[in-house]
């Protein structure tokens, strides 16, 4: 086993982008521990590389789980230096309509377990004094879709938190990125997605309409979750790697029109921002 190899920790990875980029990381020769609730769905990575792979169960919900996963990766190879939390789902619903244990739940894995998975792994970078923490995001990260309002807010508390992450860990030689895709040609809307069907007219051509969408461009969209992979394994190799990647060209004119809108509204009420502080201070 080649001890100079990088380590990557990454969670999610039965299908999707999870899986490519695992796939990708292994072909290198590089190290990779490689999760999923159910270990018996990422066996098959780690087959014909049991010195450089790690396939474990980790359910970033379950702390337990967490701490046992952390610390098999440092004994099997006493280092991490890429963290990928990629664990997740989307959840779909009018906001009126949503669900309470489903929107909980959603919280639970896109965000809290992402936060103790986190948590649990900086120990490590620290010692390290390097690594690199990428956080599987979303387009919803930045702007709220109809229908997408829980979903968005997962990503958008995610982003926030990577921002203040962004600003403790970098003195200590720890890189922070949010990876934002848009539409990818992964099984997200057929094994990933939980919907709460819309009952209420008033959101047939809002909400309703992007729930019934989601599922019907499945399998059509533009992006490619390799060439996703082969974007995120060029971030860590980046001596400056961005706090933002958004993959995907859908994705890059949503958000790029987005934030030069924000930024429009904000300019235009400057006025009103500078004149609530007290006069002449």
């Amino acid at each position: 086993m080649a001890s100079d190899t990088p380590v990557w920790f990454i969670s999610g990875c039965s299908t999707g982008f999870g899986r490519e980029l695992a796939k990708l990381v292994l072909a290198r020769g590089w190290r990779a521990v490689v999760t999923a609730r159910d270990a018996d769905r990422v066996a098959d990575l780690a087959e014909g590389a049991e010195d450089r792979a790690l396939a474990l169960s980790l359910d970033v919900t379950k702390q337990a789980q967490i701490d046992d996963a952390v610390a098999q990766a440092k004994a099997k190879f006493g280092r991490i230096d890429v963290l990928v939390n990629n664990a997740g789902y989307g959840y779909q619903a009018s906001v009126e309509e949503g669900v309470d244990s489903e929107i909980r739940a959603q919280f639970d894995a896109n965000v809290f377990g992402l936060f103790a998975l986190t948590r649990g792994v900086l120990p490590i970078m620290r010692a390290q004094k390097s690594g690199n923490i990428i956080n599987i995001t979303s387009v919803a990260g930045q702007v709220g879709f109809p229908g997408s309002g829980y979903y968005a807010a997962s990503k958008h508390a995610v982003e926030g938190w990577a921002d203040a992450l962004l600003a403790e860990v970098k003195p200590l030689g720890i890189d922070v990125t949010c990876v934002e895709p848009g539409p990818f040609r992964t099984d997200w809307a057929g094994r990933s997605l939980k919907q709460t069907p819309v009952k209420i007219a008033d959101y047939a051509d809002t909400a309703g309409k992007r729930l019934d969408g989601t599922r019907e461009v499945s399998g059509t969209q533009a992006g490619d979750p390799v060439r996703a992979g082969e974007a995120m394994i060029a971030l860590t190799e980046d001596a400056n790697p961005p706090r933002h990647l958004v993959l995907g060209a859908w994705g890059y004119d949503a958000v790029t029109k987005k934030l030069a809108a924000r930024l429009k509204e904000i300019e235009a009420h400057k006025a009103d921002s500078l004149g609530a502080d007290f006069p002449g201070e």
